[in-house]
């Protein structure tokens, strides 16, 4: 591990020389990449020098407890005790920092909701769900934008998250999520169990792909549903169709017929990275399929019990008790133990192989 720590520093080292020479700025590309790879590599640079230090406060302070003076002696034994504490979190933090990235963590996402059981209280939950994610991507600085919806409400909705890391804050929210609560439609009062899907997909770009036009089919047709003048009037909506694979994206929330197209074909190109990526890795193969599930309630990743007012997040046994809050998209503590919890099972697989 130190042998990669120390060539991690001279790397470090040698791209500040560069970012430092005057002909590196006047290249842009160049330099935005050299910037780039210096930010990723100076938490772990950091870390690794704060590590070291501490290992020769250490060795000096045990030369120490052999000094004739016994109040340096004492001084060196409540130092070492001191330098004892604060290694292993630096050094658990290391390993952490080593772990291999996912190479999508970098991506923007789109992001589906859809109802499932539950019929009309499903589709309002996916209403509150997309709210939850807009508001937590509103405090991130990122951007949404809706590439499609079902028309009059939240049946399902499809949108564009894009800003710094998106994927890799928000990919452990795929799956069932549950609601509990009682209907504003209930006079019985009662709790009424619902539950909608969420599927979180790296975006697609033109470099992950390698399209031919001859495989894509896109149809044309009337827009319906509410949406002013120009609804069954023009052939503004649009199909593509991915001929290969069969996969199908609609489009129909723009006016414009080309707008509806690059909506279209944005989605449809993030479906196929996700096939992509899931062929590429045997253990990821259903990895779709297993975050989505049928939509139905006993197939949940999390509940949301409004009765009680708490969140449950059941692959990391998470209870809080904040639902208001998590609803209004403070959802950062459900966010950072996903991840713990995955370097936390990464750490182990790495350290059984």
């Amino acid at each position: 591990m130190f042998a990669k720590l120390e060539s991690l520093e001279r790397k470090f080292l040698d791209l500040e020389q560069e970012l430092a020479d005057p002909t590196v700025f006047n290249d842009q590309d160049r330099y935005r990449k050299l910037t780039k790879a210096h930010s990723d590599l100076k938490p772990v640079v950091d870390i690794f020098r704060q590590y070291r230090e501490l290992k020769q406060n250490l060795a000096d302070n045990q030369e120490l407890l052999n000094d004739a003076d016994p109040d340096i002696r004492e001084m060196a034994h409540e130092e070492i005790k001191s330098i004892e504490e604060k290694l292993p979190e630096l050094e658990h933090d290391l390993k952490v920092l080593l772990l291999p990235t996912d190479p999508l963590d970098e991506k923007n996402i789109i992001l589906e909701i859809r109802a499932g059981t539950g019929g009309e209280e499903a589709a309002l939950f996916g209403g509150d769900l997309f709210r939850m994610y807009c508001r937590y991507a509103e405090k991130m600085g990122w951007k949404v934008e809706i590439m499609s919806q079902s028309n009059g409400g939240y049946k399902e909705v499809i949108a564009l998250i894009s800003g710094d890391k998106v994927y890799s804050r928000l990919k452990f929210e795929s799956g069932t999520h549950r609601v509990q609560r009682v209907p504003a439609t209930e006079s019985q009062g009662r709790i009424h169990t619902s539950a909608a899907t969420v599927a979180i997909m790296p975006e697609a770009e033109e470099v992950d792909l390698d399209l031919k036009p001859e495989d894509l089919r896109f149809d044309v047709y009337r827009s319906s549903g509410p949406g002013g003048q120009s609804v069954n009037t023009t052939d503004s909506a649009v199909r593509v169709t991915h001929i290969p694979t069969g996969l199908v994206v609609c489009c129909q929330d723009e006016k414009s017929q080309h707008k509806n197209k690059a909506k279209g074909l944005k989605i449809l190109c993030s479906r196929l990275l996700q096939m992509k990526q899931d062929e590429q890795n045997a253990a990821l193969a259903d990895q779709r399929r297993a975050q989505v599930g049928t939509g139905d309630r006993s197939e949940r990743i999390r509940t949301y019990n409004f009765p009680q007012g708490r969140v449950t997040d059941h692959r990391i046994n998470l209870t809080l008790y904040s639902l208001g809050k998590v609803l209004e998209g403070e959802i950062q503590e459900l966010v950072d133990a996903l991840v713990t919890h995955a370097q936390t099972e990464a750490l182990k697989a790495q350290a059984s192989s």
